[in-house]
């Protein structure tokens, strides 16, 4: 098993900045990806960025240029810097930890207000 713990949501004006962290803990792989899928009322789950444990980065056309996504291999830790972000990035923001499975985080609340 894999717990994935999220922090740094919160409230922002459009044109800010979010740091969200994702602390993974348990049976972690050396190999694995992790990455930030994000959620808005009445819409899927979409994938934001996501990094494998060699830095290879892949990211939503949406946030490409604003949003940057990092990892601290020794802590396992993964990183998502939002910057200039848009009211249209408000939604429930979600850590994905995957090698063999797929864990997800519990959610932190993104909200960017106009």
């Amino acid at each position: 098993q894999v717990q994935l713990v999220e922090s740094g949501g919160g409230l922002v004006q459009a044109g800010g900045s979010l740091r969200l962290s994702c602390a993974a803990s348990g049976s972690i792989f050396s190999i694995n990806s992790m990455g930030w899928y994000r959620q808005a009322p009445g819409k899927q789950r979409e994938l934001v960025a996501t990094i494998t444990n060699g830095g290879n980065t892949n990211y939503a056309d949406s946030v490409k240029g604003r949003f940057t996504i990092s990892r601290d291999n020794a802590k396992s830790t993964v990183y998502l810097q939002m910057n200039s972000l848009k009211p249209e990035d408000t939604a429930v923001y979600y850590c994905r930890y995957y090698f063999r499975s797929v864990y997800w985080g519990q959610g932190t609340q993104v909200t960017v207000s106009s």
